[in-house]
């Protein structure tokens, strides 16, 4: 799936130097190395905005995400100079599906250097870019008698962010100074951003007098569409209903609407005269609801759809003694993860960004207590377990209870036990006007003892809000499992079986395998039931939770070589990708 990064920065410290005015700050956005053999990825660089410690960039950068696969994104905010050398203003990492899972699709960080940083995750629709010219003439000036306006445009895009209609900023052109007839540049504007891919989605054209302080002036404003824009027209610009003067498109076209284009003029360093403007309030461009029938898992997530998880673990004999080494339960005092400590860390690391309180009920089966095998037993003392940590606990606890290791290996019950508390779950975020969605993840070291009563619980259960990932540990022969694919009901898919042996040296792989199939398995379920998202949720820099420093820094060297931006060094982070 395709999404797009935004950026802002807020109480950046200036760092110009003692009467050399206040910092020009710009963004470089490159995607970190995480698989050995891969190589860090500039995305591009925000535009300059000029003496201003809390820029809003209203650069986007489409990024390639999928649920399972972490994408980190490395930040560089640089104050740019330009008769010397840049200056680094602080530096930090994001990854994009922890900010797609946050409320309001926004994550924030403190920077060592002073000042906060915004990361934005929006969905991406439609493709291809708008090649814009514009010019204007007989411009009313604001600046009195003495000088003349300093115009640049900004373009807005509408959006249904759930409180009605309203405008986001998505670009600002190059200011043209001391001119009341600005002939601008040609700017290229990404069409996923400024429409969403419908050309007739209205947009909003402002002229502004630049002003030093970010308190720019309005010079002007019209409507229009990709359309409209086509044409070449001719407006007259209006404030508060007065005529203001002519707007003249001398050229529009889009390219690359078919297929998704290259990320153009990312690289481009600014000159004298194209230094774009921003400032005043931070925007946070979000998804507007979709037509029925084009929903995503975006579109879900971004509503503020809960993801619950639940963990299923296998405590049957085939295991081996968890007190002798090399067996599957077998917890080593060195530090080194088992099997299921991999599978359960890895998984839910990547799921718990997705869910808001993460709290997870831990269940066991194929043990025996009281001379009765259980089939679906509560592990650890509370019913829910709060984080990775407590799941690993409540595991832990299990090998202290007095079990004895059994058989047979039975999913049904826990199968079963998750379907009702996903649907419990889902009509109680219905009573509240909200929207939840559940994952049972079930770890075991073999197949299933009854292939035809698990095919028909899981029939049984594909009606439920309820997607089940099972991870197949150890050296069994699995192969009988392959009638989760051949028995799911045609209509919905809810079961996807991964062997553990197959991505035991990578949990990337592991987890992109394991849950790729869960966004298409959400989006199916509410679809079928006509439950359209619900509108984005949207969140005020000050209702944002802002993480501290990181401890951690990327070792990132950039250098500027003609125009372009080169990784001279660093860029990797392949301690996050393996067990």
């Amino acid at each position: 799936m395709k999404v797009e990064i935004s950026l802002h920065a807020s109480k950046l410290t200036n760092v110009a130097g003692a009467f050399k005015g206040t910092s020009d700050p710009y963004a470089v956005v490159t995607e970190i190395a995480t698989t050995p053999g891969s190589a860090p990825k500039v995305l591009g660089k925000t535009e300059v905005i000029k003496n201003n410690l809390s820029p809003n960039w209203t650069k986007v950068f489409p990024v390639e995400y999928e649920l399972g696969q972490p994408v980190t994104l490395a930040i560089s905010i640089i104050d740019e100079v330009r008769k010397g050398d840049n200056i680094p203003m602080g530096s930090t990492t994001f990854e994009v599906g922890e900010c797609l899972g946050a409320r309001g699709n926004t994550k924030a960080r403190k920077l060592k250097q002073g000042g906060t940083l915004f990361c934005h995750v929006a969905k991406s629709q439609g493709s291809g870019v708008l090649k814009l010219n514009m010019k204007a003439s007989h411009l009313k000036n604001t600046e009195g008698f003495f000088s003349k306006s300093d115009p640049f445009y900004e373009l807005s895009s509408q959006w249904n962010s759930g409180g009605g209609l309203t405008w986001d900023a998505v670009h600002r052109s190059e200011v043209i100074r001391n001119n009341l007839n600005p002939d601008w540049k040609t700017n290229t504007i990404e069409l996923s951003s400024l429409c969403q891919g419908d050309f007739d989605k209205p947009i909003l054209i402002k002229i502004f007098d630049h002003e030093k302080s970010g308190n720019h002036v309005l010079m002007g404003e019209v409507e229009s569409t990709v359309n409209q824009l086509q044409s070449r027209p001719t407006y007259k610009l209006k404030v508060k209903g007065h005529e203001t003067g002519t707007l003249v498109v001398t050229h529009a076209s889009t390219e690359g609407v078919e297929q998704v284009t290259e990320q153009l003029e990312s690289t481009n360093i600014s000159s004298e005269e194209d230094v774009a403007v921003g400032g005043g309030e931070p925007y946070a461009s979000s998804p507007q609801v979709p037509p029925r029938g084009s929903a995503t898992f975006v579109d879900y997530v971004s509503g503020g759809c809960e993801l619950n998880v639940c963990v299923a673990i296998d405590f049957t004999g085939s295991n081996g003694d968890p007190r002798k080494p090399g067996t599957l339960h077998h917890f080593s005092h060195g530090g080194e993860k088992n099997d299921y400590e991999k599978a359960i860390t890895s998984i839910l690391n990547i799921l718990s960004s997705y869910d808001s309180d993460q709290k997870y009920p831990v269940y066991g089966f194929g043990a025996k207590y009281d001379g009765i095998v259980r089939h679906c037993f509560q592990c650890g003392s509370e019913p829910e377990v709060q984080g990775v940590d407590g799941v690993m606990d409540a595991y832990h606890q299990v090998f202290r209870s007095g079990l004895i290791m059994s058989a047979p290996t039975v999913f049904t019950e826990v199968i079963q036990t998750a379907a009702a508390k996903a649907a419990s779950a889902q009509e109680a975020a219905n009573a509240q006007g909200q929207q939840a969605y559940t994952i049972l993840l079930i770890i075991s070291d073999g197949a299933v003892s009854d292939v035809n009563a698990t095919a028909q619980v899981l029939a049984e259960c594909s009606q439920a809000p309820l997607s089940i990932v099972i991870v197949g540990v150890g050296q069994a022969d699995f192969s009988s499992m392959q009638f989760l694919d051949d028995s799911q009901p045609p209509e919905r898919d809810i079961a996807q079986f991964v062997e553990f042996n197959n991505y035991s040296n990578h949990s990337v792989e592991l987890t992109k395998e394991t849950l790729k199939e869960i966004p298409d398995q959400l989006t199916r379920y509410f679809q079928s039931r006509g439950i359209q998202p619900l509108p984005p949720v949207s969140k005020g820099d000050d209702e944002i939770m802002i993480e501290p420093e990181e401890d951690e820094e990327i070792d990132l060297s950039l250098d500027f070589v003609d125009e372009e931006i080169v990784i001279v060094g660093g860029g990797t982070q392949y301690h996050r990708s393996n067990f």
